[in-house]
């Protein structure tokens, strides 16, 4: 697989994702490239041996110069907020949408054969049925949802018009080291953020909502896997295929950092999704994907990891 690609694009490069499956592509001896434009990532997410290039994705010479004898892109720019998104919808189409239309227009006569582009399970919407598979109807509830959902139409449609193949990856909730603390990003950051402060943790709804969670390196070793599919298929769920509900998880967290915190239960945030968990059978089965971790072995090493993040910030 590593023999197919020589020079590889990651956008987004520097952010929670995008710099583990830089790390990944350079094991797999595959000159990496980053472009980002440090908004939310940062530098010394990059790996060392990448080569960090400063752009916006809106910006075609920036895209056109990155893109310079690369082979393959994996594209994960994006504004990824759910509940922020209804306040920055202009900004999530700007970025989401039309940096997603730049960076194809851009690859149009390049080298790069290949995209392997990093959705969202908020493509779905509320879920009718779950698991859920691809198959599912597609009824985004936010305007982060909807962004990706267009993207997704105009990677295929414009793959097959430029001749390139095109993956679609749709990530369910990702968590792991270097994942950026905000309110809105990333449920198990917040929790730890919040128990380190000895504050009471958020909880929108009645804890009883059910989530997916996949670990960052499960995710990355997706787009590893993706690099050298060629079948038929061109989007895929990634995440575990397990469910555990949002009080379980504020409970497990309390317990392994022996902390008593109250929990507060809010109003329901909207656009986010009930209950959420990844029918995986496709990627299995297309890809060889096989999620090895799972929340509950990996939370020590996410707290550890913050722990020392937050000390050194």
């Amino acid at each position: 697989m590593a023999m197919q690609f020589k020079k590889a694009l990651v956008t987004g490069g520097a952010g929670f994702i995008g710099s583990h499956i830089a790390e990944k592509l350079l094991e797999c001896g595959i000159e990496t490239v980053v472009l980002d434009d440090l908004s939310v990532g940062h530098r010394r997410n990059v790996p060392e041996r990448a080569h960090l290039m400063i752009g916006d994705v809106c910006d075609a010479k920036a895209v056109c110069e990155a893109l310079a004898d690369v082979d393959i892109v994996f594209h994960l720019a994006a504004r990824v907020s759910i509940r922020d998104s209804f306040r920055g919808f202009t900004e999530d189409v700007r970025t989401n949408v039309m940096g997603t239309v730049n960076l194809l227009k851009c690859m149009e006569g390049s080298k790069a054969k290949k995209l392997i582009y990093s959705s969202s399970m908020a493509t779905y919407g509320d879920a009718k049925y779950l698991p859920i598979d691809e198959k599912h109807p597609l009824e985004p509830s936010s305007p982060y949802g909807i962004s990706k959902l267009s993207s997704e139409k105009y990677v295929l449609c414009f793959s097959r018009h430029i001749g390139i193949d095109s993956v679609i990856l749709r990530y369910f909730n990702t968590y792991g080291k270097r994942q950026t603390f905000t309110p809105y990003v990333g449920v198990i950051t917040i929790f730890i953020q919040k128990l380190r402060g000895g504050e009471e943790l958020p909880i929108f709804g009645d804890g009883t909502q059910i989530r997916d969670f996949v670990s960052v390196d499960d995710v990355a070793e997706a787009n590893i896997l993706a690099m050298g599919y060629r079948g038929p298929f061109r989007i895929f769920n990634i995440g575990t295929g397990t469910g555990t509900t949002i009080d379980s998880l504020a409970h497990i967290l309390k317990g392994l950092m022996n902390k008593n915190c109250r929990i507060q239960y809010l109003p329901l945030q909207p656009g986010e999704p009930s209950s959420s968990v990844a029918d995986i059978t496709l990627a299995k089965t297309e890809l060889g994907f096989t999620p090895r971790l799972k929340v509950e072995e990996k939370l020590r090493d996410v707290i550890e990891w913050n722990m020392k993040e937050t000390d050194r910030e």
